[in-house]
């Protein structure tokens, strides 16, 4: 009994370390679905409260329409040496800006995000998981193979040197549909359709698949 106690407890602290799943942002209007792929954390928005949001406080007038359901939010998330800590960039659609940003497990159903401006300005929040992890899936080293075409626009911010600005807007991501490793199950993608999943395995996502090269 006491071997097994020992077991579970590890098992609650893999599972307390790992950002990978769905996070319902705090004030509830979405769902940030974070992966890894190719080595790095990634989060796109994966379910929003008011269904057809567009990206319109994007400051590059073209990409104003594209959707926020699949844009990616988390961007190229390095873990910290040492720590139960990603960091990287944070997208923040609210303004339309990127921020430097990281983020911790705190336990096993909470994700702490934090942005700043140079060291300063910060803020966060705290996000609560409504999903899983997300098992290594094929796609995360697929990513790395797939065609780099398009470009991404960057930008910097102030005494900072050019970092990715915003993505282009993604077509219909062919995915498996789930937040579980392809499987090549018969049904699969009709039952994920079928459960509103529209966004899938965010990795083949063309904008990640893209940067995470």
């Amino acid at each position: 009994m006491y071997c097994g106690g020992v077991f579970i407890a590890s098992l609650g602290t893999a599972f307390a370390a790992d950002p990978t799943g769905d996070w319902k942002v705090a004030d509830e209007v979405a769902n940030i679905r974070v992966a890894e792929c190719n080595g790095s954390m990634w989060g796109v928005v994966a379910w929003e409260k008011t269904p057809g949001g567009r990206d319109k406080n994007n400051p590059d007038v073209s990409l104003q329409s594209r959707p926020t359901l699949g844009m990616p939010i988390l961007l190229d998330m390095k873990k910290k040496p040492g720590a139960d800590q990603w960091e990287g960039q944070v997208y923040n659609a609210k303004d339309g800006k990127l921020y430097s940003s990281s983020i911790k497990p705190v336990g096993s159903d909470q994700l702490e995000i934090q942005g700043c401006i140079l060291g300063f300005l910060c803020g966060g929040e705290t996000w609560t998981r409504v999903a899983p992890p997300i098992p290594s899936s094929p796609s995360n080293s697929m990513a790395k193979g797939l065609p780099k075409t398009g470009g991404i626009k960057t930008t910097g911010l102030p005494g900072q040197p050019a970092q990715p600005k915003t993505l282009s807007q993604p077509p219909a991501p062919k995915t498996t549909g789930s937040t579980a490793p392809k499987t090549g199950v018969p049904g699969q993608k009709a039952a994920a359709a079928a459960s509103g999943d529209v966004v899938g395995d965010i990795c083949l996502l063309p904008d990640i698949a893209r940067f995470a090269h």
